[in-house]
Formats: structure tokens, C-alpha cells, sequence
């Protein structure tokens, strides 16, 4: 009986350490036991394998009659890999890999099973042994007794029989299940040697760098028309019912503070936030008390420097945050102040200043406009007014408005069911009604802000702080050309 017992434990063991390696080794080899890489300078994970709905999606272009080209680029949160044809071999050879553990978790419970039964009945087996030598020893001693006895042990020892074919045949089955995994592993290096070790890890960077360079194309088209506001993202819930906050359009990509100011009127404190994390979790920040109150919520951080309308007048100040101190402040002529001529819902909203692909601009109006709203190019220097439009349209019916490549869009109202009604092109000296879906989430917007380094909206609605994505139409000409 040694023997069978013997052949059933390597089966076991070998059974173990095939096991054993697919659990570990496997995954390693192939790269897939959720690898994960880091974007340089913050701490997002990107998982290598995700879902296919996460993939690139690229428009093909058209050309118009005139010979421009019309192209369309969707840009995913990050780049994947789900969908390349060697992650679906190697998808492929996972289930394989799993079907065969499965199958060897079956074997190894009954082969376990049987072994115990082996050595239950091997005593039984020993004693049918020791009588079997009495009896070829000395045959007279074997009388019909003995005999019956004999018997009856061999009886008892048929269900023997079953469990030992089992045995060939879970024998058979495990050389077999040996052969697959010499196939698939054989499958698996060579994949490895085509594609290289760490093939995976080296084209998501250059994903990565493809999408760098895409954005970096897509600062070089400039200006478009606006086309679509996506639904609105909530980054905070904070303050009162009317404020402003941003970032600087004009710093560097990994300057990522926040600047955030309580109110529409008489404030002086401006928090600086580090990071936009630290304005998310209301830490990390520092505080600056302004030598002038302010009016409204319509103030600019450009340059370094933050724009804002002094309180009760429409004079318009230039703090500077290093030196803490106002660098230069200049009355904006004829401008209407103290909620003479607001947006829709006051809060002392007579003079917004705003930031575009273009520079600094002040949106106001006078009397001598009737009440219209006026669009000014402002020198962020010496904060003297370039040139001035006329929109014609009235200011106390907009209920906020923003700056996009030189254009400025108006909302109808700051209440739930706005929409971007109305645009008016400073290159052209010409407007249009528009009918642009604008989702005002928390019914009552105080700000809205175009960030042209980011390509957001920045938004103050009802003491929820509140980004949205903007979708820009850019026409290329053959020529390349914008």
C-alpha cells in the first residue's frame, strides 16, 4: 500500500504548486494584477485595464465646400488600453488560466476525499495481507472459516475498486490539465517576448504624452465658438448664498490655488487655498484683508494681481497679492454703481470683470448706453480702458454673463431654467441670439466666470461652488491657419 499512497501524495503536491504558481507568478507575468501608474505631479491612479467604455473617441473630419476642414476630438478623462488586441488575448488566457484552477480545485477536493478513504481501509487492507501469506504458507489451516473470513475482508475492500479507477481517470485528467498549462504559459512568453516586459506600462506613457501634446494642440487652435455647456460639477458647498471664487488664468499649470471671497458687498477677506484639494477640504490656506471693501461678485485673479469694484463707487482697484498691496486703481467713467445697473439678481453686480483667451475686460453700462451692457478692453497695467462696444442688450435682463475668445455669452436668468441666450462678437461688432442648455443646478447663480488656461466655467450657485466643461466649434483652415 505504500506505493499508491505515495503516487496519490505527488499528485497532490504537484496539484499544489501548479496552483500556487498561477496565483502568484501569473498576474506578475503578464501585467496584469492591477498595475496602476501615477500622472506626474498629483496622485490620480490609472488602472491599465479598464473598461471599454473609457476609450478614445475620435470624430473623423469633414471638408466644407469652401475648403475648410471641420474636425471634432473628444478627449477622455485618461487614456486606456482595454480595447488593444493583445489585452484581449491576454483577457483570453486569464479564463483559460481560471477554468483550469478551477478544474484542479475540483481534483484536489476529491483526491483528498479518496486518499482518506485509502487510508481508512488500509488496515483492512494489511490484515486481508497477513492472512493471505498464513494462508499460501501452511493451505491446511485454511478451512472453510478462514476461508469465509477471507471473504468477507474482500468484501469489504470492493468499494475500493471505484475510488481507484477515479483515480486513473483524475490521473489522466490532471497530465492533461499539466499540458494546458505548458500551452498557455508557453502562449504567454511569447507575447511577453514580442511585446517586451514592460510593454504596458511604457504605452500608457506615451498616452499619456499623446494627450499632452493633444492639449498642447488644442491651446494652439485658440479661439472657437461656444457650442455646449456640459452638466454642472459640484467641487464644494460652502459660504453664503452669494460669493466668487477662482483660480488664476494666467499661472503656470502646477499652480493650482484657489482664491475664494464670501459675499457680494462690503467684504475685505480673500482666502488663498494652496491647492485646489485644500479649497475642497477648507485647509492649507492663507488670508488676505483687502485696504478697500468690495462690490458684487464680478473680481479676476489674472497675473497674480485680483481685479474687483471698490465698494460704493465704480472705481476699479488692482491688489496685488505678494506685496499685499493695491498697485493701481482707476475710476471707470460714467459706470453705474450700487445697483443701478445689476445683473437680474442686484447683489451690487454693476461692474464684472472678466479674463478670456484675449486678456482683461470690465462688462458695465451707463446711462448714456440706456441701460445696455458695455464691453471694455481694459490695459491690466494702468487699467485704462482699450476700446468699449455697445451690445444693446440690457443689462438688468442678463442674468450673468462670460467672455470666450473675444465674445461675450449672456444668460437670461440667474434662476433654474437659464439658458445662454444671447452672444455678442467683439471682432465683428456683431450679435446673435443663441439657445444654448445651461443646467443651473441649485436655482440661484451669483457668479459665472470663463477660465481660458482650465477651458471652464466657474460658478457661485446658491453656496455651492460649481464648475462646467465648455465645448469650443474650431475651424482649421487647409492652410493651418486658425
Amino acid at each position: 500500500m505504500t506505493v499508491p499512497l505515495l503516487k496519490i501524495g505527488a499528485v497532490l503536491s504537484t496539484m499544489a504548486m501548479v496552483t500556487n504558481w498561477m496565483s502568484q507568478t501569473l498576474p506578475s507575468l503578464v501585467g496584469l494584477n492591477g498595475t496602476t501608474i501615477s500622472r506626474a505631479g498629483t496622485s490620480e491612479k490609472i488602472t491599465l485595464f479598464q473598461s471599454p467604455d473609457d476609450g478614445w473617441q475620435v470624430y473623423t473630419s469633414a471638408q466644407a465646400p469652401d475648403g475648410k476642414c471641420l474636425c471634432t476630438a473628444v478627449i477622455p478623462v485618461q487614456g486606456t488600453c482595454s480595447r488593444d488586441l493583445r489585452s484581449r488575448q491576454l483577457r483570453q488566457l486569464m479564463e483559460k488560466v481560471q477554468n483550469i484552477s478551477q478544474s484542479m480545485e475540483v481534483l484536489d477536493l476529491r483526491t483528498y476525499r479518496d486518499l482518506q478513504y485509502v487510508r481508512n481501509t488500509e488496515s483492512l487492507m494489511k490484515g486481508l495481507d497477513s492472512r493471505l501469506k498464513v494462508a499460501t504458507e501452511s493451505q491446511k489451516s485454511l478451512n472453510t472459516k478462514s476461508f469465509q473470513e477471507l471473504k468477507d475482508k474482500m468484501t469489504e475492500l470492493l468499494p475500493l475498486i471505484p475510488v481507484l479507477d477515479q483515480y486513473k481517470a483524475d490521473t489522466k485528467m490532471i497530465v492533461q490539465l499539466k499540458e494546458e498549462v505548458r500551452n498557455v504559459s508557453g502562449s504567454l512568453l511569447a507575447i511577453q517576448e514580442e511585446m517586451g516586459a514592460y510593454d504596458y506600462e511604457e504605452l500608457q506613457q506615451r498616452v499619456l504624452v499623446l494627450e499632452a501634446r493633444l492639449h498642447a494642440c488644442m491651446q494652439k487652435l485658440g479661439c472657437g465658438k461656444l457650442t455646449g455647456v456640459s452638466n454642472p460639477i459640484t467641487v464644494r458647498a460652502s459660504g453664503s448664498r452669494f460669493g466668487s471664487w477662482m483660480t488664476d488664468t494666467m499661472a503656470p499649470s502646477a499652480d493650482s490655488r484657489v482664491w475664494y471671497m464670501d459675499g457680494y458687498y462690503k467684504g475685505r477677506r480673500v482666502l488663498e487655498f494652496r491647492t485646489l484639494n485644500d479649497f475642497i477640504t477648507g485647509q492649507n490656506f492663507v488670508q488676505h484683508l483687502l485696504p478697500h471693501p468690495w462690490a458684487g461678485t464680478g473680481h479676476v485673479v489674472f497675473n497674480g494681481s485680483l481685479y474687483y469694484n471698490k465698494y460704493q463707487s465704480n472705481i476699479m482697484v488692482k491688489y496685488h497679492f505678494r506685496s499685499r498691496s493695491v498697485l493701481v486703481q482707476r475710476s471707470l467713467n460714467a459706470a453705474g454703481y450700487n445697483n443701478t445697473f445689476p445683473y437680474s439678481w442686484g447683489g451690487f453686480s454693476d461692474i464684472d470683470f472678466m479674463v478670456d483667451e484675449n486678456g482683461l475686460w470690465a462688462v458695465y453700462t451707463t446711462n448714456q448706453n440706456a441701460g445696455n451692457i458695455v464691453v471694455s478692453k481694459v490695459d491690466p497695467q494702468t487699467l485704462e480702458i482699450l476700446r468699449s462696444w455697445d451690445t444693446g442688450y440690457p443689462k438688468r435682463s442678463a442674468g450673468e454673463s462670460f467672455m470666450i475668445c473675444g465674445t461675450l455669452y449672456v444668460t437670461n436668468s440667474h434662476l433654474a431654467g437659464a439658458k445662454i441666450y444671447f452672444a455678442y462678437y467683439t471682432n465683428t461688432s456683431s450679435y446673435e441670439y443663441t439657445d444654448i442648455p445651461f443646467h443651473n443646478q441649485y436655482s440661484h447663480i451669483s457668479m459665472l466666470d470663463y477660465n481660458p488656461r482650465e477651458r471652464v466655467l466657474y460658478t457661485w450657485n446658491n453656496g455651492h461652488q460649481v464648475v462646467y466643461n465648455v465645448t469650443l466649434f474650431h475651424v482649421i483652415k487647409t492652410s493651418g491657419e486658425l
